[in-house]
């Protein structure tokens, strides 16, 4: 009786360490290469389509603001006369064209697809 017990218990521990692997093993390739994610990392993927989004809706917006600027053409001159992609952020947010109704700041992410925008036309 007491090797019956020994070769259950032996058999049960098997089974039991099988299963902690596939289950780690079922883990790895989920979450490396099935797509899965924790909730942490779909919130931040998440967030950053959402800003990818709204930069993309609200660049058209800046550059139509750029060409209904009473000043538009001599500030374009002065903007693509610089030569630092950081002295034309500035530039852009201080001209107002990436501050929107309703908003008292730039949206930086807009102002710098903005100046790129305006930078290659």
């Amino acid at each position: 009786m007491r090797q019956h017990l020994e070769s259950a218990w032996a058999w049960t521990k098997a089974r039991i360490v099988s299963s902690l692997i596939v289950a780690a093993a079922t883990m790895f390739v989920g979450f490396h290469y099935g797509g899965w994610m924790t909730g942490g990392g779909a919130e931040e993927m998440a967030s950053r389509q959402t800003a990818a989004a709204v930069t993309a809706a609200l660049v058209p917006v800046c550059l139509a603001q750029s060409k209904a600027d009473p000043n538009s053409v001599t500030k374009l001159a002065e903007f693509k006369a610089i030569t630092s992609s950081y002295a034309q952020f500035e530039y852009l947010v201080k001209s107002g064209w990436a501050t929107f109704p309703g908003s008292k700041t730039a949206n930086d992410g807009v102002a710098d697809a903005c100046a790129n925008a305006l930078s290659a036309t």
